[in-house]
């Protein structure tokens, strides 16, 4: 025999889409057997009914056993052995069309009965069980509406119970009723076979045992066949009966699970945060009007790089979100717990998600996290998720081993990344690399904004570091309308961190930096920066606030000792100022060094050139005659100034778009 489709009764509770799908075909399937059953049980009554018709209802019969073959069931057509046999069958009825004359009592037990059996207990059952099964799923989304407007700031413990004990009883009443629709939708793939041999079956037995002169002449070639679906009618109900057993001990099985099974927030299981897959509801939040929003529990699941969502009914899922380079941050919502928010690239598409539990809500994070990493498209994402989780774990930890890099080293070639000391001897390159903590002081702290409290901006300007106050104005040596700068030009960053060095002179301080910078942003859950504008000129750095023009902090060109972009990641770059610390009682005060990490629009290596050149045009402007070599080889706009960049759409420098990449000064 064939193998049967039937529904796994592991699946009743998550109650998926795909499982919904599944169970959709299940029905449309019954309600198609459903129909035949009626039209094979008329054209049954029709010959025990019509004595006097008996050769046109035994045709019609005959026909009618042949449209199974043609029957279009959802869960694919009948097996070839229940096909032939229903065929043979119609060639008998046909050559016993004249016999039939006093079959009434016969028929009506051995025909009619067990066809109207099937229909009133088997089908029957099926439909109600289906309406219980409705109920129920219909009684769980009310609970869990409830419990998902539970507020969270003023909780009630005791309305915290009863939503708990509500959701609970709910979802063990649908998963039961799931269960047992799901059982007797299986078990109704093989009573269908049955319900179409059986009836059969007993017609012919009936007309061979009424009609000697009929059994003289068929039962020769008859006998054999007749035994043979004798014996597939038993083997079937033998399968039916084995398959009838073997899911109830899984659905007893299931059943005997802790109530915390059905629990939402009762995760005992510990958080995964380096998963690369996700799927399960969540509640998302849509407008409804100017000021009014509401939410819906949706299914949503990732596939490769991107948020897929599928209602239910829905035969798959729709892309709702890029993940790739997308930010994703908790936030608070509209008093709803364990809520976050899922931002794209360019700023422009949001949306707004709410898990059910804590470990859900950890979980998805991690895991969109991941996915705008682009794990994915590595040849080992799981152990590349589990490698990048402890090293960020390992990121703000002391370190006292530190792992060379073999292929680390960094490339001189790469935009000039080298500032004051680019031209290092060979005999430097060979050296082995520097360990972390001669960079870096173990325990060092990480500012993730620019705009530091009152109390440090002692300890920004002991690093050389210039901040304006809040009314924009600026220092008189770095303003725009003082500066003869032949150099401008503006980049679109965002401020990722910045801490304190030990040393300016290696490039490796700049790596080690954007790697503890990143890795305390990912085990911290701080994603969310502000863009600013990198200003570049040819004689100092400006990071400039693109709404309001006021100049956060600026660094003398002459200041920034190193500076280089990120050897894997173009869109990174940093930079290291020195500045000078009083706090030894010295007059000309000791150096200190302090490491700036930004993440660009565009590639690091432009940055890095434009600072190149501005310190180039500073050596050039103690020679004329090398100002004049720089400025004959160097295109110029029509005001005089270096033309370094093609112009992009929009003027940032000028208060445009905040998410335009980078335009000229």
């Amino acid at each position: 025999m064939p193998a049967v489709h039937k529904l796994l009764l592991e699946e009743a509770l998550q109650d998926s889409p795909q499982t919904r799908s599944l169970l959709s075909v299940f029905e449309e399937d019954a309600g198609t057997l459903t129909d035949y059953t009626n039209q094979l049980l008329q054209s049954m009554q029709r010959v025990y009914g019509a004595q006097s018709e008996m050769g046109l209802a035994t045709e019609q019969l005959s026909r009618q056993l042949l449209e199974y073959e043609k029957q279009n069931f959802a869960l694919g057509k009948g097996d070839e052995e229940v096909i032939s046999t229903l065929q043979q069958f119609a060639k008998t009825v046909v050559e016993l069309n004249t016999l039939h004359s006093e079959l009434a009592s016969q028929m009506a037990d051995r025909m009619i009965f067990p066809m109207i059996q099937f229909r009133e207990k088997d089908l029957t059952e099926i439909s109600t069980l289906r309406e219980v099964f409705g109920i129920a799923s219909d009684e769980h989304e009310a609970a869990m509406v409830k419990y998902s407007r539970l507020p969270k700031k003023k909780e009630n413990e005791k309305v915290k119970a009863e939503l708990v004990g509500e959701v609970a009883y709910s979802r063990r009443k649908q998963h039961q009723a799931s269960m047992q629709y799901y059982c007797a939708l299986n078990a109704l793939q093989y009573r269908k076979r049955v319900a179409m041999l059986e009836p059969m079956l007993g017609y012919t037995q009936a007309q061979i045992h009424f009609y000697k002169k009929g059994m003289d002449l068929v039962s020769k070639k008859m006998d054999s066949f007749l035994v043979s679906v004798s014996s597939m009618t038993q083997s079937i109900q033998a399968q039916l009966d084995s398959e009838a057993e073997a899911m109830r001990l899984t659905q007893r099985e299931l059943l005997s699970m802790e109530d915390t099974v059905y629990m939402p927030d009762r995760d005992p299981v510990p958080v995964n945060r380096t998963l690369i897959q996700k799927a399960g509801y969540l509640n998302i939040r849509n407008k409804t009007g100017l000021v009014t929003t509401a939410w819906d529990r949706l299914y949503f699941f990732t596939q490769g790089g991107n948020l897929m969502c599928q209602p239910r009914g829905a035969v798959a899922g729709g892309m709702v979100l890029d993940l790739d380079n997308s930010s994703v941050m908790a936030i608070e919502c509209e008093d709803r717990r364990y809520c976050f928010q899922i931002t794209s690239p360019s700023g422009k598409t949001s949306m707004i998600l709410q898990a059910e539990s804590k470990k859900e809500y950890e979980e998805w994070i991690c895991t969109l996290n991941n996915i705008s990493r682009q794990i994915y498209l590595t040849d080992n994402p799981e152990a590349v998720a589990i490698r990048l989780n402890q090293t960020a774990i390992q990121a703000v930890t002391p370190i006292t081993s530190f792992e060379r890099r073999g292929e680390g080293s960094p490339n001189p070639d790469r935009a000039k990344p080298g500032g004051v000391q680019s031209s290092i001897s060979a005999s430097q390159k060979s050296s082995s690399a520097p360990e972390p903590e001669d960079l870096i002081v173990p325990g060092t702290p990480i500012q993730f904004d620019i705009m530091l409290p009152a109390s440090e901006f002692q300890d920004q300007n002991r690093v050389g570091g210039r901040r304006t106050n809040p009314f924009g104005e600026t220092d008189d040596d770095c303003s725009p309308e003082s500066d003869d700068s032949l150099l401008q030009q503006v980049f679109a960053v965002r401020f990722l961190g910045s801490m304190a060095v030990r040393s300016g002179q290696t490039q490796e301080v700049i790596y080690e930096a954007m790697r503890q910078v990143l890795a305390a942003r990912a085990i911290h859950n701080i994603f969310r920066t502000t863009e600013s504008h990198l200003m570049v000129t040819s004689s100092c750095l400006r990071l400039i606030d693109p709404r309001t023009q006021v100049t956060r902090i600026s660094f003398q060109l002459q200041e920034v000792t190193q500076f280089a972009a990120h050897q894997e990641n173009g869109r990174l770059m940093g930079f290291v100022v020195e500045g000078r610390d009083w706090s030894e009682g010295t007059e000309e005060g000791e150096p200190s060094f302090s490491a700036f990490v930004f993440e660009s629009n565009t590639e690091g290596e432009k940055i890095c050139y434009t600072i190149s050149l501005g310190k180039d045009i500073i050596e050039a402007k103690k020679d004329p005659e090398a100002l004049a070599q720089l400025m004959k080889n160097m295109p110029l706009t029509n005001d005089g100034k270096f033309l370094l960049l093609d112009s992009e759409t929009g003027d940032t420098a000028n208060g445009g778009a905040p998410d335009e990449e980078e335009s000229e000064a």
